[in-house]
């Protein structure tokens, strides 16, 4: 049997920083382990059960939670996002929502960060309002299906993580 793992070359090797809610949005983004074990990463979620069983071993900070809707975590989320992209200055900046990714993509834009967004896989037919919010901040705009390619001009189908 041949190892079919992708090989990375040292200077191939990126410093990731994965925002996202905990639970599916997490869980999506765990699913693109294939590509990222290779490289220097870090999260940013919630301080909730399923992030710690998922990301154990992992680098995590955790973010200020709910965020939905919810002015006074998005402003306190802004501020560690500051503080979190200073001190790990990660090449990029990935993310599928909710609502943490959006003060890590304004202050990551504001930085030079790149930023990568994927639109979560289960909304179809209307954006989300973090899609919404995030898109203008995107280096890149990446889709699962592609009805969602006709609701984000200038977006990118990828097909479907799962």
């Amino acid at each position: 049997m041949t190892d079919t793992t992708p090989k990375v070359e040292t200077s191939e090797v990126r410093n990731l920083l994965f925002v996202s809610s905990a639970g599916g949005h997490l869980s999506q983004l765990l699913q693109l382990k294939p590509w990222w074990q290779h490289h220097r990463r870090h999260w940013v979620t919630f301080d909730l059960a399923d992030a710690h069983s998922k990301l154990d071993g992992e680098g995590v900070t955790y973010a200020y939670y709910p965020t939905t809707r919810n002015i006074f975590n998005m402003v306190r989320n802004g501020f560690l996002a500051f503080r979190t992209l200073r001190r790990l200055k990660p090449d990029v900046i990935i993310s599928n929502g909710a609502g943490v990714a959006f003060p890590f993509f304004v202050v990551g834009r504001m930085l030079g960060i790149s930023t990568v967004y994927i639109e979560v896989y289960d909304r179809i037919d209307s954006k989300t309002l973090t899609g919404k919010l995030c898109k203008p901040f995107a280096t890149e705009f990446l889709v699962q299906w592609p009805e969602q390619a006709e609701l984000y001009e200038g977006s990118t189908h990828i097909g479907a993580l799962y």
